[in-house]
């Protein structure tokens, strides 16, 4: 059973407002770096245009996915939307409790049932837990059971490609936005687990494919977008 590394990170900077030590990201191309754990506790001041553009789009009943430490689901909470906050880390969850988060579910997405949403909610890349190309078809068959006849997803992404060039590493043999991470803090290492990055192109066409409408509404500077999706009628 691996220790949940990031919770006990999250755990600390909560605590004392600071880490001791870093909390370091290791990933499949080759590089190590210091994950500003600070980043999870931000308010609606340090949103970037992206997110505050997403929450304003939220409707209805809201599913906040991999809610974290829950930043995003207090702003809803606070403009009178009905929101729950869904994350597996049982420290993150402790943490939101005491931040005032009403409404928090601990449970793994996959396998969460529990009504229907009106909005489903993936912030800050949240989307990627699909891990690889075939699990975010997964991602959208399981999305379907929990969304209302109004439903919508929305989620960010970005294209990493330029990540190959930048460290001048062989584009793999599968799908170049599947990237392999884990964390370490204070000389202990977590479960090694799959995040997904997509491009625009491939998020698209794997979305008609599995019948979805399409929107990009946003698209900053660093190849990051946002995504409205919607079951097809």
């Amino acid at each position: 059973m691996h220790r949940d590394i990031y919770g006990e990170a999250l755990n600390q900077f909560h605590r004392n407002g600071e880490l001791s030590q870093p909390l370091l990201l290791h990933s499949t191309y080759g590089d190590i770096e210091e994950m500003p754990v600070e980043v999870f506790f931000r308010t609606e001041e340090d949103f970037p245009e992206l997110e505050l553009i997403a929450l304003s789009l939220c409707d209805g009943t809201v599913l906040d996915v991999g809610a974290g430490v829950g930043s995003h689901a207090l702003y809803l909470q606070e403009k009178g939307f009905e929101t729950t906050a869904l994350e597996i880390s049982a420290s993150a969850c402790n943490i939101m409790r005491e931040r005032g988060v009403l409404n928090i579910v601990q449970h793994s997405f996959w396998d969460y049932s529990e009504g229907t949403y009106d909005t489903l909610l993936f912030l800050m890349n949240g989307i990627g837990l699909a891990g690889d190309l075939a699990g975010f078809r997964r991602l959208l068959h399981h999305a379907k059971t929990l969304l209302t006849d109004r439903g919508q997803l929305l989620f960010d992404s970005s294209d990493i490609s330029y990540l190959y060039e930048e460290y001048r590493i062989k584009r793999p043999d599968y799908y170049f936005g599947e990237i392999g991470y884990q964390y370490e803090f204070q000389g202990h290492k977590g479960a090694p687990f799959k995040w997904l990055y997509m491009d625009q192109a491939t998020l698209i066409r794997i979305a008609h494919e599995e019948n979805w409408v399409v929107q990009v509404l946003y698209e900053d500077e660093n190849d990051q977008y946002l995504v409205r999706m919607e079951p097809r009628k």
